[in-house]
């Protein structure tokens, strides 16, 4: 993806989990089988997200991942995070990486469903979210340990900046059938963050 990005412009794109990456897609099908099991619920297909912001400097791609290798200032990384526990988190194989990255793209966006979605066009606001993303809370991937009622991951890291960067997210819902753990995670932690901005 090199094609430019209008000044402003946010979207916003739901990739099938594990796309282009077969344990990480049967991983997460065995997570979702059991989660329905237990919530006596019908199976969804889950799913990732990742923004690309237009901006007066070009086009970014704001995502988390993984961390693959050691080029991490050539993808924009800003922040890491431990995955599964703390104390793993000091080996780079539990470590997961959010980037900020100029001119990047987004893994498997081909595969994205009904993407992408443009959440705003307001160079202000994709001003904003682009400077937000070093300032995004890194606790434990797959733990709840904001105590929000939903998991830590990727996808609570997209709600959150586009939530503190005050984008419409009320009508943000994965494609039909499907599902975004993670994402009420961050809805949540923005507001719990903008509140008391709001009152001083």
């Amino acid at each position: 993806m090199t094609f430019a990005l209008a000044p402003g412009a946010i979207d916003l794109y739901w990739i099938p989990l594990g796309a282009g990456a077969h344990v990480v897609r049967l991983s997460g099908k065995a997570y979702e089988a059991i989660t329905a099991f237990i919530g006596r619920r019908p199976r969804c297909a889950l799913y990732h997200t990742a923004l690309e912001v237009g901006v007066s400097d070009g086009r970014f791609v704001i995502e988390s991942a993984p961390i693959r290798d050691n080029e991490g200032l050539e993808h924009g990384v800003v922040a890491e995070g431990p995955v599964g526990t703390r104390w793993a988190g000091r080996f780079r194989l539990f470590r997961y990486e959010i980037r900020r990255w100029g001119g990047g793209s987004i893994p498997d966006a081909n595969e994205a469903v009904s993407s992408p979605v443009r959440v705003a066009n307001d160079l202000a606001r994709a001003q904003r979210v682009l400077d937000l993303v070093p300032s995004v809370p890194t606790p434990v991937w797959g733990r709840d340990e904001l105590h929000t009622g939903d998991m830590w991951n990727s996808n609570s890291l997209i709600s959150w900046l586009l939530e503190r960067a005050g984008a419409d997210t009320q009508d943000l819902h994965p494609p039909p059938g499907g599902r975004a753990p993670g994402w009420d995670a961050g809805l949540v932690v923005a507001r719990r963050e903008v509140g008391p901005e709001r009152s001083r």
